[in-house]
């Protein structure tokens, strides 16, 4: 997502600045953990789709196979959708494995060239983790950042901060988070923005349950989603007498999703497309098996889910390629423990500790991607940190909020963690899983 949003923003600047028909090809290069694992992340198709004009909230898997393979059959592309330009992935994409840029792992650089063989334009642009991008020009002190910094009611930057201002202001985590949100759109539209990630989160896991076949990339992995749904629902009588047959649903659930990423199709980040299985299923843990869900209670998870999530990437990071799959999948399972707690109504306390558990026994949880696919160990990772998210919110719902160890101390932690691994470790598939098990 990171890659396709860069290229796309690459060719909108080129746009604005009158350049598109001026372009004879564009150079795409990818530096550092981006390009050792670049191919089997399909950041190849990404910059594809993203030079094309695609942005990844925008474009259904299907379309996008179409461009991809159109762009490869022909040696031709649409720059913006609107310039046609001759395209080389042999030629013009190029990745730097041994080469990284200056502020982070996942780095590249997009050059515009014309007919003369001219530079035009060039930008650089890092993909920080779960689809976001930074330009150089924001991290470099040239321009301000272009995130969300509007003005909010409850600005927090910690986890302590985030106890305060709610306890303070007579509020739930959530309803804390509605509060900020409100200060950028009206209600009707977060609701809204909410309902539609529920249905693309719940929209994934049901495609997930119904595509079977061999996973791309030449790890010849089988989704077993469809299978696991079939015998489920085949001995739905089971559950009569083991009450864990909860729990495979909610792995069945986590892998749904995650083989969706691996074969391309369209998943929320949540934190990150690697992590994406794991607060979908709890998230559906809550609506199908606990009595009297609501929408609202679904509303409540999401919220403070996010608030949760923005605390880790404030103060540490979410991207495989900083700090490990602790800070993927670790991340997940804390952001979806913490939800659930909401949901099921616990205090603000009850909260935060859930979220504390659900990272501090993910400390150190390597991202070594098997042959750079997000598939082994990455699709079962999910179905793990999923049942473990749940695990995390029923053992803070037996105290009472208070612990030893707080979110804080945790975040803070896992970022020292990362900055200790080796790179080895982190989504270069140069250790770990990724040396040890054969990819072909």
């Amino acid at each position: 997502m990171g890659p396709m949003s860069a290229a796309c923003a690459f060719s909108e600047q080129l746009r604005m600045a009158g350049l598109l028909v001026q372009t004879a090809r564009v150079l795409a290069e990818l530096y550092g953990s981006l390009a050792l694992t670049g191919k089997g992340h399909a950041s190849d198709r990404a910059v594809l789709l993203g030079l094309s004009g695609k942005r990844p909230d925008g474009i259904c898997p299907d379309e996008a196979d179409r461009i991809v393979g159109e762009i490869r059959a022909s040696g031709r592309m649409q720059l913006g959708g609107e310039a046609e330009i001759g395209f080389s992935e042999e030629r013009d994409l190029l990745f730097h494995q041994r080469e990284r840029l200056s502020f982070h792992s996942n780095g590249m650089r997009f050059t515009a060239i014309d007919v003369a063989d001219q530079e035009l334009a060039s930008g650089i642009w890092y993909s920080i983790g779960g689809g976001a991008i930074v330009a150089e020009s924001e991290v470099s002190g040239n321009a301000p950042p272009s995130g969300l910094y509007a003005d909010v009611p409850y600005p927090f930057h910690s986890g302590d901060q985030l106890l305060e201002r709610a306890e303070a202001a007579g509020l739930t985590i959530g309803e804390l988070t509605l509060a900020n949100e409100l200060a950028r759109m009206p209600e009707a539209e977060v609701r809204a923005r909410l309902k539609a990630i529920r249905e693309t989160m719940s929209a994934c896991i049901d495609r997930g349950m119904g595509q079977g076949g061999i996973l791309p990339g030449g790890l010849h992995v089988r989704r077993r989603a469809p299978e696991i749904h079939a015998k489920l629902v085949a001995r739905q009588e089971r559950a009569l007498s083991d009450p864990l047959t909860v729990i495979d649903w909610v792995n069945l659930w986590a892998l749904a999703v995650n083989e969706e990423n691996a074969a391309g199709g369209r998943v929320v980040t949540a934190p990150t497309n690697g992590a994406a299985g794991i607060v979908p299923a709890v998230l559906r843990y809550y609506e199908r098996f606990v009595a009297n869900a609501t929408e609202e209670g679904a509303d409540r998870f999401l919220l403070t889910a996010a608030a949760i999530g923005s605390l880790f990437k404030e103060n540490a990071s979410i991207s495989g390629a900083e700090v490990g799959c602790q800070g993927e999948v670790g991340v997940a399972c804390s952001m979806a423990a913490a939800g659930l707690t909401a949901a099921l109504g616990g205090s603000n306390g009850q909260i935060e500790n859930a979220a504390e558990i659900g990272m501090e026994h993910n400390l150190g949880l390597t991202c070594d991607p098997v042959g750079g696919l997000v598939q082994v160990p990455c699709i079962e990772r999910n179905a793990v940190g999923a049942i473990k998210a749940i695990e995390a919110s029923r053992l803070a719902l037996l105290g009472d909020g208070t612990h030893r160890v707080s979110l804080d101390q945790v975040i803070e932690t896992m970022r020292k963690t990362g900055a200790d691994m080796s790179a080895k470790y982190k989504e270069t598939a140069l250790g770990g899983l990724a040396v040890n098990v054969v990819a072909c």
